[in-house]
């Protein structure tokens, strides 16, 4: 396998070979401090503003697709293979781009700082195949945060550029974009730097597996939301990083039928369509999770991999009964993914062994699923309690049940007396109910912390089991659900 001591990533029309001195180097400072494009915000710098949203144009599937992402976290050797797009360059001599026009005609700017970042996602929007309605905008704009202008002008002006098929300057110089970019993806493995410092991005699983067993004191990068946040926040210092994006096989979403197979390099974006259509309830705490930026960097591995207690795909997966495929130079190893998180910050995860697969299966018939996260905010924002409920009903009775929990303890975690108290229960007699709700304390001994308080944790699981009972046996007779009804 050949190898380049370089990144390369396009842009404005041209490629652009980047050595990386620094490994943790941020797009945002590149932007900022070496290219000089000062159009791009420093804001929160935790990926969560969204003042520094740029977009990145991607192959996938033979397409040309543009996706924003937050520079702040986001680490400059990912942009490999990819085109990147700034507020700096949407203006061709001297005409405003449609976005940036209609931001203007309808008032959607005052103070400004937060612009740039509103106008990147919605240039991505802009790109974007099928209708876009009220509440696509909301959906785009929610990791863009304006403390100044009200979000109804913003939306307003989404609404009016993004109403029609892209017309501009990316969509005329595609096919030679599309080109460009398979140059660049070559499958020429990246390594910039030397054994005691680099930047990689294996391009095959065996030269990722290997460089993994070579330098097991590197880090592991997948979408970096989480270890951007080690740069930014903590000011580590990473001397070694090994991206896993680069290897195809990574990215699959497999559908096998009766279960899904998920790469570990999945990233929230690649998946969302394909676990939303197991249980509706799956793709609505998707859809909460972070921001569209955050989504489309995020990974379904890299939120198992870290352990968090309050990462919210491992209860649901958990739920679900998915099972983690771990993988080494040495070969594979297969848990139940509730058996991967040991304690807190502690997993079972063996050097050199990466996250590789998730199978997660599909509900059979008889089964059903819901699935609630409970924060502060509504959008993009840290649960307090996430609960997934899993059950197996015949004749109006619970066969089997599985429960979890995240927020609940140090680890994601089953519920596993409340799960034998549910065996049997007669989903329209609440009074069967009780020995289980009951059961969640026997399970769970939460903390206090500034998200919620014990006492609050252990209610609102209690609730929430009582909820799920309540909607199966109500069949939707009723409205049971407080949605995201989208104010501006």
């Amino acid at each position: 396998m050949t190898s380049r001591g370089h990144i390369g990533f396009l842009r404005r029309g041209k490629i652009v070979a980047h050595a990386l001195p620094n490994p943790t180097q941020t797009v945002l400072d590149y932007l900022r401090l070496e290219e000089k494009s000062k159009g791009t915000k420093e804001g929160c710098n935790e990926g969560d503003c969204g003042a520094c949203t740029v977009v990145l144009g991607e192959l996938r599937q033979g397409k040309l697709v543009y996706a924003p992402v937050n520079a702040c976290i986001l680490l400059v050797a990912q942009l490999h293979g990819k085109e990147l797009v700034t507020v700096d360059d949407l203006a061709t001599n001297g005409v405003l781009h449609p976005v940036q026009q209609a931001m203007v005609d309808l008032h959607g700017s005052q103070c400004g700082f937060c612009t740039p970042g509103f106008v990147m996602s919605l240039f991505a929007l802009y790109h974007q195949e099928g209708a876009v309605t009220r509440q696509t905008v909301l959906d785009q704009i929610a990791g863009n945060l304006c403390r100044c202008t009200g979000y109804r002008p913003i939306v307003d002006a989404a609404l009016k550029a993004c109403d029609g098929k892209a017309s501009d300057t990316w969509t005329k110089r595609q096919t030679e974009s599309l080109a460009q970019l398979a140059t660049l993806n070559d499958g020429a493995d990246v390594f910039a730097g030397d054994d005691n410092g680099f930047v990689a991005m294996p391009q095959s699983a065996a030269s990722l597996l290997s460089l993994v067993q070579q330098h097991p004191d590197a880090t592991i990068v997948a979408g970096a939301t989480d270890v951007g946040l080690w740069i930014t926040k903590q000011m580590r210092s990473l001397p070694k990083i090994i991206l896993t994006g680069g290897v195809g096989e990574l990215h699959d979403v497999v559908n096998r039928g009766d279960h899904l197979r998920i790469g570990g390099a999945a990233t929230y974006a690649e998946t969302l369509s394909a676990l939303a259509a197991i249980a509706p309830d799956v793709g609505e705490v998707m859809r909460r999770i972070g921001s569209v930026q955050v989504r489309n960097s995020g990974t379904i591995g890299g939120n198992i991999a870290n352990g968090s207690p309050i990462g919210d795909m491992p209860p649901l997966l958990i739920a679900l009964g998915a099972e983690l495929v771990l993988r080494s130079i040495k070969g594979e190893r297969r848990m139940a993914l509730e058996d991967y998180f040991l304690a807190y910050g502690k997993q079972d995860r063996q050097p050199g062994e990466l996250v590789w697969s998730i199978k997660v299966p599909k509900l059979r018939q008889g089964g059903v699923f819901r699935a609630y996260k409970i924060s502060k905010r509504f959008d993009q924002d840290i649960s307090a309690v996430l609960a997934a409920f899993c059950f197996d009903i015949a004749n109006g009775r619970i066969r089997s049940a599985r429960v979890a929990f995240g927020g609940m303890a140090g680890t994601p975690q089953r519920a596993a007396t409340c799960e034998a108290a549910l065996i049997g229960v007669d989903v329209a007699d609440e009074g069967s109910w009780q020995p289980a709700v009951a059961a969640l304390a026997k399970d769970f001994a939460p903390l206090s912390d500034m998200r919620a308080s014990a006492s609050y944790r252990l209610e609102t699981a209690e609730n929430l089991l009582r909820k799920t009972l309540y909607e199966i046996a109500d069949q939707g007779q009723h409205a049971t659900r407080v949605l995201n009804a989208g104010m501006a």
